[in-house]
């Protein structure tokens, strides 16, 4: 019984995430099933992870091979999916070099490291990185200090002082906060966890030109957006700005822990030794990451995400339409969307939601957050936005 499995959680596994009431054993495409064997319509992904879907044949295809092939090895040696998936990533890219982790929040502090070197050798020691308010990039004691959110940074203080957070989309802060000692600028080209925060049109650009000026780097935390979420491949091309650094995880293994960062070559100041990974880069995960954007590339699935993105998101703009005096907006771009209230309702939504069949995030209190499998249908989000308006329905009393 999924009581059982609860309380089994409770009895060993750290209470560090408030977990919805939900034990999922399987999944295939779009859906999921709990130990019950009752069916949902899986419309986290993971946290924007399975963007090809769970149980995909071409990503569970290579696992199994390369299981049966080769799971492990240092990397003092070469490994063929390793270089594999460095060729594709940078061939499909305006990225030269590659590094890979294990998840968002290593590639982020190896894209910190990066920049902190370059300031090191070529801005006479800067080793400032401005990152911005409301921003996620990981819970590690170095990340938390890059996240501009008090609420993964009040118990761990003292934090790092080389991070300065400044308003997100306020191009004006982000100067006024350079200095001599930056180094860098990081973002997300769409703050997802924030609540799915689409910048002003000109703010990374504007970023882009500052960044040029000032001889500074530019990050690009692309995590959540990056792997054909916003309906390109990498969350630069939709934005239309090239970044000098750029960080990835979720998507690239679609469910298989991956992570990674890419710089042009003219910033690549690593050498031997200031950076590795015992995990980083191994053949089992490289292995999936190459199925993963391999397919997606020759599917061009990022196009498919574009279109349903836009059908998902006309369909949500038609019940906040019906519901004028509750919900707020209808925000994001592609597969990364989110439908805000004006009360803070998102949690007994999401229950609801839950008893419906629809697994979705409570990203805010009065928010959202929709991010799909990229191989959803329209039945699909048909069905999903039918979920949702009964279950609206329900928390409203109505």
């Amino acid at each position: 019984m999924t009581s059982d499995w609860m309380d089994l959680e409770s009895k060993y596994y750290m209470h560090v995430v408030n977990r919805q009431p939900v034990v999922i054993e399987k999944g295939n495409g779009a859906r999921v099933w709990d130990v019950a064997g009752k069916e949902y319509l899986d419309f986290t992904a993971g946290w924007a992870v399975t963007n090809l879907g769970h149980n995909h044949p071409e990503v569970t295809s290579a696992i199994q091979e390369q299981a049966q092939t080769l799971l492990q090895t240092s990397n003092q040696f070469y490994t063929l999916p390793q270089l594999r998936l460095a060729e594709a990533l940078v061939e499909n890219s305006v990225l030269d070099k590659v590094f890979f982790s294990n998840s968002g929040a290593e590639a982020n502090e190896g894209a910190a490291k990066l920049a902190r070197k370059y300031g090191k050798i070529h801005l006479d020691g800067a080793n400032e990185i401005i990152t911005t308010l409301g921003s996620f990039h990981g819970r590690t004691i170095g990340m938390i200090a890059a996240t501009g959110n008090p609420h993964y940074q009040e118990n761990w203080g003292p934090l790092s002082p080389d991070f300065v957070n400044v308003e997100y989309n306020n191009l004006d802060e982000i100067k006024n906060a350079t200095t001599d000692k930056t180094c860098a600028i990081m973002v997300e080209v769409i703050q997802g966890e924030g609540g799915v925060i689409i910048p002003s049109e000109g703010y990374l650009k504007g970023l882009r030109e500052w960044c040029d000026e000032k001889k500074i780097l530019l990050i690009f935390d692309d995590v959540q957006c990056g792997a054909g979420r916003l309906g390109t491949l990498w969350g630069y091309e939709t934005a239309g700005v090239e970044p000098d650094v750029m960080t990835l995880a979720k998507g690239l293994g679609n469910g298989v822990p991956i992570g990674a960062f890419m710089c042009k070559e003219w910033c690549d100041v690593l050498e031997p030794g200031d950076h590795g990974s015992t995990f980083g880069g191994n053949p089992l995960a490289t292995a999936a990451a190459n199925a993963t954007i391999r397919y997606m590339i020759e599917q061009d699935v990022p196009s498919t995400a574009l279109s349903i993105g836009a059908y998902l998101r006309s369909k949500l703009e038609d019940l906040a339409q019906s519901y004028s005096g509750v919900v707020t907006e209808v925000r994001g771009v592609g597969l990364l969307l989110a439908l805000v209230f004006q009360e803070q309702i998102s949690a007994k939504l999401v229950a609801e939601c839950n008893q419906l069949g629809l697994l979705l995030n409570p990203v805010r209190p009065n928010a959202i957050r929709l991010m799909p499998p990229l191989i959803v249908s329209e039945s699909d989000c048909d069905e999903a936005v039918g979920i949702i308006e009964t279950a609206l329905k329900k928390v409203l009393g109505n």
